[in-house]
């Protein structure tokens, strides 16, 4: 399952620092249920990090990356009001894209 992402864009010294957390189970499809049948596969598998519409971060993710993933980085740029915007697809074809404003 997935939810919300928190994105948090912080802009100080002509940088933007970014923080994302993406909520998504991140499934490697090598666990066991109880049972004994494997849990399939779910996993993030592209994220694009935006600034205005340019990318500024473009990242593949695979089975090795932990539930809910968490990234933090910084760019050049970026004002307060600016908007940043993260979108990433899932091995399932599932889609998130959230947005917010530079504070």
């Amino acid at each position: 399952m997935s939810g919300p992402t928190r994105i948090r864009a912080t802009g100080t010294g002509g940088e933007t620092e970014v923080k994302i957390l993406m909520s998504h189970d991140m499934e490697t499809g090598q666990r066991k249920e109880a049972s004994g049948a494997l849990v399939p596969a779910h996993h993030i598998t592209e994220v694009t990090v935006t600034h205005n519409g340019r990318v500024v971060l473009s990242a593949q993710f695979g089975t090795a990356v932990s539930k809910n993933p968490y990234l933090q980085f910084r760019f050049r740029g970026g004002a307060k009001g600016d908007t940043v915007g993260v979108r990433w697809l899932d091995n399932l074809g599932g889609r998130r894209s959230d947005e917010v404003a530079i504070t």
